[in-house]
This record gives C-alpha cells, sequence and structure tokens, in this order.
C-alpha cells in the first residue's frame, strides 16, 4: 500500500528532527573534546616545568591564580599549622577510598603573612569507615615545600562532619580547621591552593602520594563521530525508503500486460516460416481429396 503525501510529510519531519538532535548531540561531544584536549595541553605544558616562587605566580594576598598558570609547580617556604589539619572527602585515588590531609601554610607574599592550604597527600580509610588509616604530622618549624598550584574550587553548600570538607575552598578549610582551635582563619589568603610533591626537610611519616594528573582523552571524539553518523542515517534511511517506493510505483505497460495475461495467451506469436509451409501443404492436399474426381475417358 502506497502511502500518502501527508505520511511522507510527516516521516520526512521525523526524519530531520531526529537528524538536528544527532547533530546537537555531536556537537555537545565535540565541545566536550575540545575543552578536554584544552586541558590536556595545559598539564602536559605546565606539570613538567621547572619550579619556581610562588610569588611567581601570585603576587600578593586575595590574587587568584591565573586560568593559564594552573598545574605549574611552584617552591614555597612556611610553617605548617597542623592544629588546622582538615580531611576532604570523597575524593578517591586510584579507585581507593581515603580522605586527603589539608594542612594551612604561614608564608609571606607581597610583604605579608598569608595562608596557603596544602593537599599533602593521601590516607586510605581506617577500620572506622568514617575516619583515615593514620595521619601523619607535617614537618615541625621552617620548611620548604614543593608544590602544584591549583585554583580555588567554589565553596560547596553541602555538609560534612565536623573536621571534613567536600571542596578545597580556602575559606572552608580554614573555618573548619578554626573550629579544632588553627588560629590561621583570620590571615590573608590567595585563590589557589598547592598539592605537595615534596617536602625539606622530610616528615617522619608522609601520605601516599597525589598521583599526575590524568591525561586520558576519553571518548568524546569517537562518541562526536557515531551522532554524526546517526544523523547522516536518519535521512539516508528517510531518502531510501522513498526512493523504494517511488520504483515500486513505477510500472511499464509490459508489467501491465503481464499482470493481466500471466500465461501470455493474448501475445500474438510470431510463427516461424516452416510451420507456414506445412500449413498450405496440409491445405492443398485436403482439396485435392475434396474435389469430385474427373473421368479420363470420354463419354
Amino acid at each position: 500500500m502506497r502511502r500518502t503525501r501527508r505520511q511522507w510529510v510527516t516521516l520526512g519531519l521525523a526524519a530531520v528532527l531526529l537528524a538536528a538532535l544527532c547533530v546537537l548531540a555531536a556537537l555537545w561531544q565535540w565541545h566536550r573534546y575540545t575543552d578536554r584536549q584544552a586541558q590536556i595541553d595545559l598539564v602536559e605544558a605546565n606539570y613538567t616545568a621547572d619550579p619556581e616562587p610562588l610569588a611567581t605566580f601570585v603576587g600578593g594576598p586575595d590574587e587568584e591564580l591565573a586560568p593559564r598558570d594552573v598545574w605549574r609547580p611552584a617552591v614555597v617556604t612556611g610553617e605548617y599549622d597542623p592544629a588546622g589539619t582538615v580531611l576532604l572527602r570523597n575524593r578517591p585515588v586510584g579507585g581507593t577510598p581515603g580522605f586527603h590531609l589539608l594542612v594551612p601554610l604561614r608564608t609571606e607574599l607581597g610583604g605579608e603573612e598569608v595562608v596557603l592550604v596544602v593537599d599533602r597527600g593521601f590516607v586510605p580509610l581506617g577500620a572506622d569507615a568514617g575516619e583515615p588509616a593514620f595521619v601523619p604530622d607535617p614537618p615541625d618549624g621552617e620548611v620548604t615545600v614543593t608544590m602544584t598550584l591549583r585554583a580555588d574550587e567554589p565553596a560547596s553548600d553541602r555538609g560534612a562532619p565536623s573536621g571534613t570538607v567536600v571542596r578545597i575552598n580556602t575559606e572552608q578549610v580554614l573555618a573548619q580547621g578554626a573550629a579544632d582551635g588553627a588560629a590561621t582563619t583570620a590571615a590573608a589568603t590567595v585563590g589557589a591552593y598547592g598539592q605537595m610533591r615534596s617536602e625539606d626537610p622530610a616528615a617522619a611519616e608522609t601520605p601516599v602520594a597525589l598521583p599526575r594528573p590524568d591525561t586520558d582523552p576519553g571518548s568524546h571524539l569517537s562518541y562526536t563521530f557515531q551522532w554524526a553518523i546517526f544523523a547522516l542515517g536518519a535521512v539516508g534511511g528517510y531518502v531510501l525508503l522513498w526512493r523504494r517506493e517511488t520504483r515500486a510505483a513505477t510500472v511499464t505497460a509490459g508489467e501491465l500486460l503481464a499482470a493481466d495475461d500471466p500465461e501470455g495467451t493474448s501475445r500474438p506469436r510470431r510463427p516461424r516460416r516452416r510451420h507456414v509451409d506445412e500449413d498450405y501443404e496440409d491445405a492443398v492436399l485436403d482439396a485435392a481429396h475434396q474435389a469430385p474426381a474427373r473421368s479420363t475417358y470420354p463419354d
């Protein structure tokens, strides 16, 4: 049964809509791929650079780390405030659940004392799932820390148990530390924190070092091509269906005759010449037999 024009229009609009949705999905995956690739390029350019003083990247209190300087190694000299140690929750390392140790570091920047939060590393869960297996103390006195600079994370509106946070936001970390007796909450800060690479002098016991940043590009590019193929398939499927039905609706005169007379009895056949000669000879012989015999004798 042939489709009506209205049905073709409906199918065409559905194909166009499906193709448009697939194109939007492909563009979304493409933007995710380009964003991810930009992050990877930044990591590869900055992470292996030579360490420089913190003042090279953040000139003074209340300044924020520029996006181009994220993942740069920096050297900071100061003193830890272990009383302000706070645990970062829900940030596993290598698939292992545990906590990050966030410790305030007092240092001087631009002629003023500032506090910089340092992520000293990772500690796994202990026997009690709500507590770390151990909390190593940082070095006493003046220490030089080589760290990876990261931008301060946005503040979280989620609640967390006392002494813990869910994001590395300097203001929230210092506020939690102050609840445990730290005296750094009123100090000047910067819009950045550091992930420890090494300490000099080294602590007697250290947490698990944080791994290098992940540079896996993911599957966004392959998903982009997949959605693009789906979009082409939606339009191509409609065109193919239309062509097939159009061809089925086109019938030649010969096909109509064949449909009316499948045995072909109504088609005149062209007799072969030898059949015509045989019929002629038969007719002559029949006429000769039927004619009255003529006497050869005279009356």
